[in-house]
């Protein structure tokens, strides 16, 4: 008969007790501005993404300008007016950030303070630790799948970018133009800055050089490796920008913005 092992934490900044630590620097700021920063863009987009048509009808698309939540869009003629379009879309990228090491280790810390900073006291309570050995942390080893969809609504964000700048046949060079396409491109950093994408590219290899198709990999892997250092602030952005295009959508429909632009 054997018994079940409880997973304990190495011992570690968990033994001192929350907050406890010798640093001297204001480590609080970081996590806490994050902290504030991804709740209000996550409660956000949660609303407009799932709640605000359904509930006051407000239009995601308008002027040829659709809200980055909801491409592609996925409408069919049996969908009651209760439910939001976004639901067949939404998952893919929630999922994908939500598994994200990066945003792993940002909201590990802001929301679990597991631990609250480096060098920074965790609770005496994560000694007992099962964070991602046990449901539903355990979800998380499925984040490369994530990324593999991720490229399919990104692709029709670029789509719709390019469709935005021509809605009638003719250019319009618009602000809103402007805002998918910056859209477009930082969430392109972001996902080919993913540390799942760079270890599929270049991972499991012993010898770079030994013959050309491993050069190659090499070759990816280390332009990868150029966009992955700077994963961090292509999520950051990213968010942003994917908050402030679906706001700009929308206060265009609401009438509140007159969208700038020049029709060639």
């Amino acid at each position: 008969m054997t018994t079940a092992r409880t997973t304990l934490k190495p011992p570690g900044t968990a033994r001192a007790g929350l907050g406890v630590t010798r640093r001297r620097d204001r480590w609080w700021v970081a996590p806490g501005v994050q902290a504030t920063l991804f709740t209000v863009c996550a409660t956000y987009l949660f609303f407009s993404g799932i709640i605000w048509t359904p509930l006051f009808g407000t239009a995601y698309k308008v002027d040829d300008y659709l809200s980055p939540l909801f491409s592609p869009l996925i409408k069919p003629d049996w969908l009651p007016t209760w439910i939001s379009p976004g639901l067949f879309i939404l998952w893919v990228p929630l999922g994908f950030r939500a598994t994200c090491y990066y945003y792993r280790k940002a909201y590990y810390r802001f929301y679990f303070a597991d631990p609250p900073g480096c060098a920074v006291g965790e609770p005496t309570i994560h000694r007992r630790y099962k964070m991602e050995t046990a449901f539903p942390f355990i979800l998380q080893n499925i984040h490369r799948y994530f990324l593999y969809l991720a490229f399919i609504p990104l692709a029709f964000l670029w789509i719709d970018a390019a469709l935005s700048a021509v809605p009638d046949g003719r250019v319009r060079l618009g602000l809103g133009v402007a805002i998918l396409f910056v859209n477009a491109a930082l969430l392109t950093g972001y996902s080919l800055s993913c540390h799942s994408l760079r270890h599929v590219v270049g991972g499991k290899l012993d010898c770079f050089s030994c013959s050309r198709r491993t050069q190659v990999r090499y070759s990816l892997w280390q332009r990868l490796t150029t966009l992955n250092v700077h994963h961090m602030a292509w999520a950051w952005a990213s968010l942003i920008t994917v908050t402030l295009a679906d706001v700009y959508v929308r206060l265009l429909a609401l009438g509140v913005l007159v969208d700038p632009a020049i029709r060639l």
